[in-house]
């Protein structure tokens, strides 16, 4: 039986990575859980912001007692445990709030602890939990970002020729596969010629786009047209399920969206007005890794591809993305993941290495990692000295530019 849960609040450097909400913050956040049972401990991630942050450990305050096997039981517990409450977050890159995704955000990460639980008390890897492998390595797409010069190896990248260079640091340090470009940052038209530059650097390799849905339907519908032949899929072009039908209706690559359908009301909306041809799962807001295996086997027999959303995170996360990825046959293209952006800072004792654009599977139990108790403890001296409670891209902004407003084109 659970005997207690603990929860550790961390920061870790951030690079100033520009988005539609306006530029990473000096400081990232995140929780890391830890939930006890006999000689065994599991491990989850997720956001770090103080009123997630408070939910977590409200919900972790009734766990004790539970059978880490009932995670129907978990469900029930973490529910009950915070009732109807709707905490949205600041940056609104992963779409609307409501109290179901609210509570989905706490479950996630006590059910993967739960999970590795389960894995470690049974000897078997998480990925047989999930129904076993169908893949030894999981591949991972480079993660382009328009960034101010910051404190990183990677310089600053406001134009197309500061977008290839970039990619190509990502590409040599990791050997990626498949290159998406963060945009929603300058004007559509501008963008493009980012992509048109990507294309011509790398003419066989997929690309993608994802202006976090900052463009009308008709500036959309233009892109979509002007970009056939360069994208392997359109993800988010503008905003809301109705939206992305429309653009969906004549758009030659399919759109693809982890803003539009983020809890299960939208799935039936979305796929019957054909709005989308990819969801991007991400475990952290569907409620963990069994509802996202399930999320893809819904797209499945709507014939919808998968692949999954990233945003900044640790190894714990990203072994979680892994024997996820792992286990699901319908996973048609490859991950996002902000890994790099880490410059290797993890609170695992061995990260999880990224080879040739991809992760292989951990063989060991459970989710196969390990804690550096070390560099945990010094992650949390960094989250209560850094002064950040609350990711705010928007806040951040516009402290360099007070009148900064999120842009529309």
């Amino acid at each position: 039986m659970i005997a207690k849960v603990v929860i550790t609040p961390v920061a870790f450097a951030d690079a100033p990575l520009l988005n539609a909400s306006g530029v990473h913050q000096p400081w990232a956040l995140r929780s890391i859980v830890e939930v006890h049972c006999d000689e065994f401990v599991g491990l989850g991630e997720t956001y770090g912001d103080a009123q997630h942050l408070d939910l977590l450990r409200k919900a972790g305050a009734t766990l004790a007692g539970l059978d880490p096997f009932d995670l129907n039981g978990l469900a029930r517990r973490v529910s009950a445990a915070i009732g109807d409450v709707d905490a949205p977050d600041k940056h609104g890159l992963t779409g609307p709030s409501t109290a179901e995704k609210t509570t989905l955000r706490v479950l996630s990460p006590f059910e993967v602890a739960f999970l590795d639980l389960q894995g470690q008390m049974t000897g078997r890897p998480l990925v047989d939990l999930l129904g076993g492998k169908v893949r030894d390595r999981v591949p991972f797409s480079a993660y382009l970002f328009y960034k101010w010069e910051g404190d990183d190896p990677y310089g600053e990248a406001v134009s197309p020729e500061g977008i290839v260079a970039q990619a190509g640091q990502l590409i040599e340090r990791y050997g990626f596969t498949s290159i998406k470009l963060k945009g929603g940052v300058f004007s559509p038209d501008e963008e493009v010629e980012a992509i048109r530059a990507l294309r011509e650097a790398y003419p066989l390799m997929p690309l993608r786009l994802d202006p976090n849905a900052v463009w009308t339907v008709p500036t959309a519908v233009r892109i979509a047209k002007e970009t056939e032949g360069l994208l392997e899929y359109l993800e988010d072009p503008t905003r809301g399920i109705a939206g992305m039908a429309e653009v969906a209706r004549t758009a030659p690559m399919p759109l693809a969206t982890n803003m539009c359908v983020v809890k299960p009301d939208d799935i039936e909306p979305a796929f019957t007005q054909k709005a989308v041809g990819v969801v991007l799962s991400d475990h952290h807001y569907w409620g963990g890794l069994r509802r996202s295996a399930e999320l893809a086997a819904i797209c499945r027999t709507w014939g919808i591809g998968v692949s999954m959303h990233s945003n900044s995170h640790l190894g714990i996360s990203l072994a979680a993305m892994t024997h996820l990825g792992g286990a699901l046959p319908e996973l048609t293209y490859a991950a996002d993941t902000h890994t790099p952006w880490q410059l290797g800072v993890d609170v695992l004792a061995s990260p999880l290495p990224i080879v040739d654009g991809a992760v292989t599977v951990p063989s060991g139990p459970g989710l196969g990692v390990s804690l550096d108790r070390d560099v945990l403890a010094r992650m949390h001296e960094d989250y209560l000295s850094c002064g950040i409670r609350e990711r705010d891209d928007t806040g951040y902004m516009r402290t360099f530019q007070p009148d900064w407003q999120r842009p529309t084109w």
